[in-house]
């Protein structure tokens, strides 16, 4: 029962699947010679600032700013290794250089690109509707006006990525993601036909938290200034923090009650989304997301048997 208290989760990256867990996180990727190489970050359980974790709203922004270092961690293993041979590991050519450093330089801007992207998903609506305050004037209109801009911009822009190769078969890959976490909360065995069969769509999503940021943010601009513009903008950035740690505690919220009838709905809008930032992947995509999982649960119990032994020691 505590394994199955333990709520997995994960990301795509280049040509693979990052999956974690309560101790360690695993990545595998299909390599160009069709194997699968993995790599693992053990998560740090004895960092000085654990406790804020348990603190909600602030334990949303902690684990945020987490997960952008982890998952930096395992873009840039993904994007190193997924085009190369196990013998090109060591050897490196001036080119591979340059178009491997472009990679990596793109991976490592992932620590800050989601809160980069916030201030301008943030910054632009309130920009815009500012001047389409003769059309929209009064503060419930400026704001409904601000969140609706918001909303199409962060539609647009997913949309716009999703159609591009490479980010088509990374959202491939968080479908596989999604598929095999749904398996296992379903008591499945991990085969491919078993994955194949779930939803590519997942409650825990954090494609669900940044449409929540989108909305929630609307709501908490009725309780700051409108007027001036910069009195506006300043209100905005000084909300951010706020607005992740509320959408967090609901994105919660949502996946603490999606069996419930009558209350899943609060979460079918973070879905509709995912509709967007996930596709249907193939078998091949499936077994890596497999792969994944469960070199994660074995180094999971490893780590656990090492803490076991050690206690009785």
């Amino acid at each position: 029962m505590a394994e199955k208290e333990t709520m997995y989760g994960g990301q795509a990256v280049i040509e693979g699947v990052m999956m974690g867990g309560r101790f360690t996180s695993v990545t595998a990727i299909r390599r160009k010679d069709g194997t699968i190489a993995f790599f693992e970050v053990p998560r740090d359980s004895k960092s000085s600032y654990s406790f804020l974790k348990k603190w909600p709203l602030v334990r949303g922004v902690i684990g945020i700013i987490e997960s952008s270092i982890l998952g930096s961690k395992h873009l840039n293993f993904s994007s190193e290794k997924y085009d190369k041979l196990p013998e090109e590991d060591v050897e490196e050519t001036e080119e591979n250089k340059g178009k491997w450093g472009m990679i990596l330089g793109l991976s490592v801007m992932a620590i800050l690109s989601f809160l980069f992207g916030k201030f301008i998903f943030t910054l632009l609506p309130a920009l815009a509707a500012d001047a389409l305050t003769p059309f929209f004037p009064g503060k419930v209109s400026q704001i409904l006006t601000e969140g609706v801009l918001k909303i199409i911009l962060l539609l647009a822009y997913i949309y716009f990525i999703s159609i591009t190769p490479l980010m088509k078969r990374v959202f491939q890959y968080h479908g596989a993601e999604h598929k095999v976490i749904n398996a296992f909360e379903n008591d499945l065995s991990l085969t491919v036909e078993n994955v194949k069969k779930q939803t590519r769509l997942h409650y825990r999503c954090g494609s669900s938290f940044i449409l929540f940021t989108a909305i929630i943010s609307v709501f908490l601009y009725f309780f700051v200034p409108l007027h001036p513009l910069s009195v506006r903008m300043l209100t905005r950035i000084a909300l951010i923090p706020v607005d992740l740690g509320l959408s967090y505690e609901v994105l919660r919220l949502t996946n603490a009650v999606r069996h419930i009838p009558g209350l899943k709905v609060l979460g079918y809008p973070g879905l509709w989304l995912q509709l967007l930032t996930t596709k249907e992947p193939d078998a091949d995509q499936i077994e890596v997301a497999i792969a994944a999982f469960n070199e994660m649960k074995r180094r999971e119990a490893d780590t656990l048997l090492e803490k076991d032994t050690s206690v009785v020691s």
